[in-house]
C-alpha cells in the first residue's frame, strides 16, 4: 500500500464490463514512496477528490479492497487521508 495525492481523474466512456460504473482518478505517490512510478490510474470506489491525500492498494490486494475481484485493477484507492501534513 502506497500513500498519494489526487492530481487528475480520467473519463473512459469505453472498457471491460467489469468496470462499469466505476470513477478512475490519476494519483501521484508521495515524494519518499514514488520508487519508479510517477503516477498512477486507480479506481476509485470512495468518491476522493483532486488535492486530497488517499491510500491506494496494489496488485491483488486492489482487486479485493475494492469488490471486484474479476476486473482489471491493479490499483485501487481504498482510503482518504484526513491529515496530510508532513507527507510530501
Amino acid at each position: 500500500m502506497i500513500v498519494g495525492k489526487v492530481v487528475g481523474s480520467i473519463v473512459s466512456t469505453r472498457k471491460s464490463e467489469n468496470l462499469i460504473g466505476n470513477k478512475f482518478m490519476i494519483v501521484e505517490p508521495v515524494r519518499h514512496m514514488k520508487n519508479d512510478q510517477n503516477q498512477l490510474v486507480a479506481i476509485d470506489i470512495i468518491g476522493a477528490g483532486i488535492g486530497e491525500y488517499v491510500l491506494v492498494a496494489l496488485g491483488s490486494a486492489a482487486r479485493i479492497g475494492c469488490g471486484v475481484k474479476d476486473a482489471p485493477v491493479d490499483a485501487a484507492i481504498v482510503g482518504i487521508i484526513d491529515d496530510g501534513a508532513g507527507l510530501e
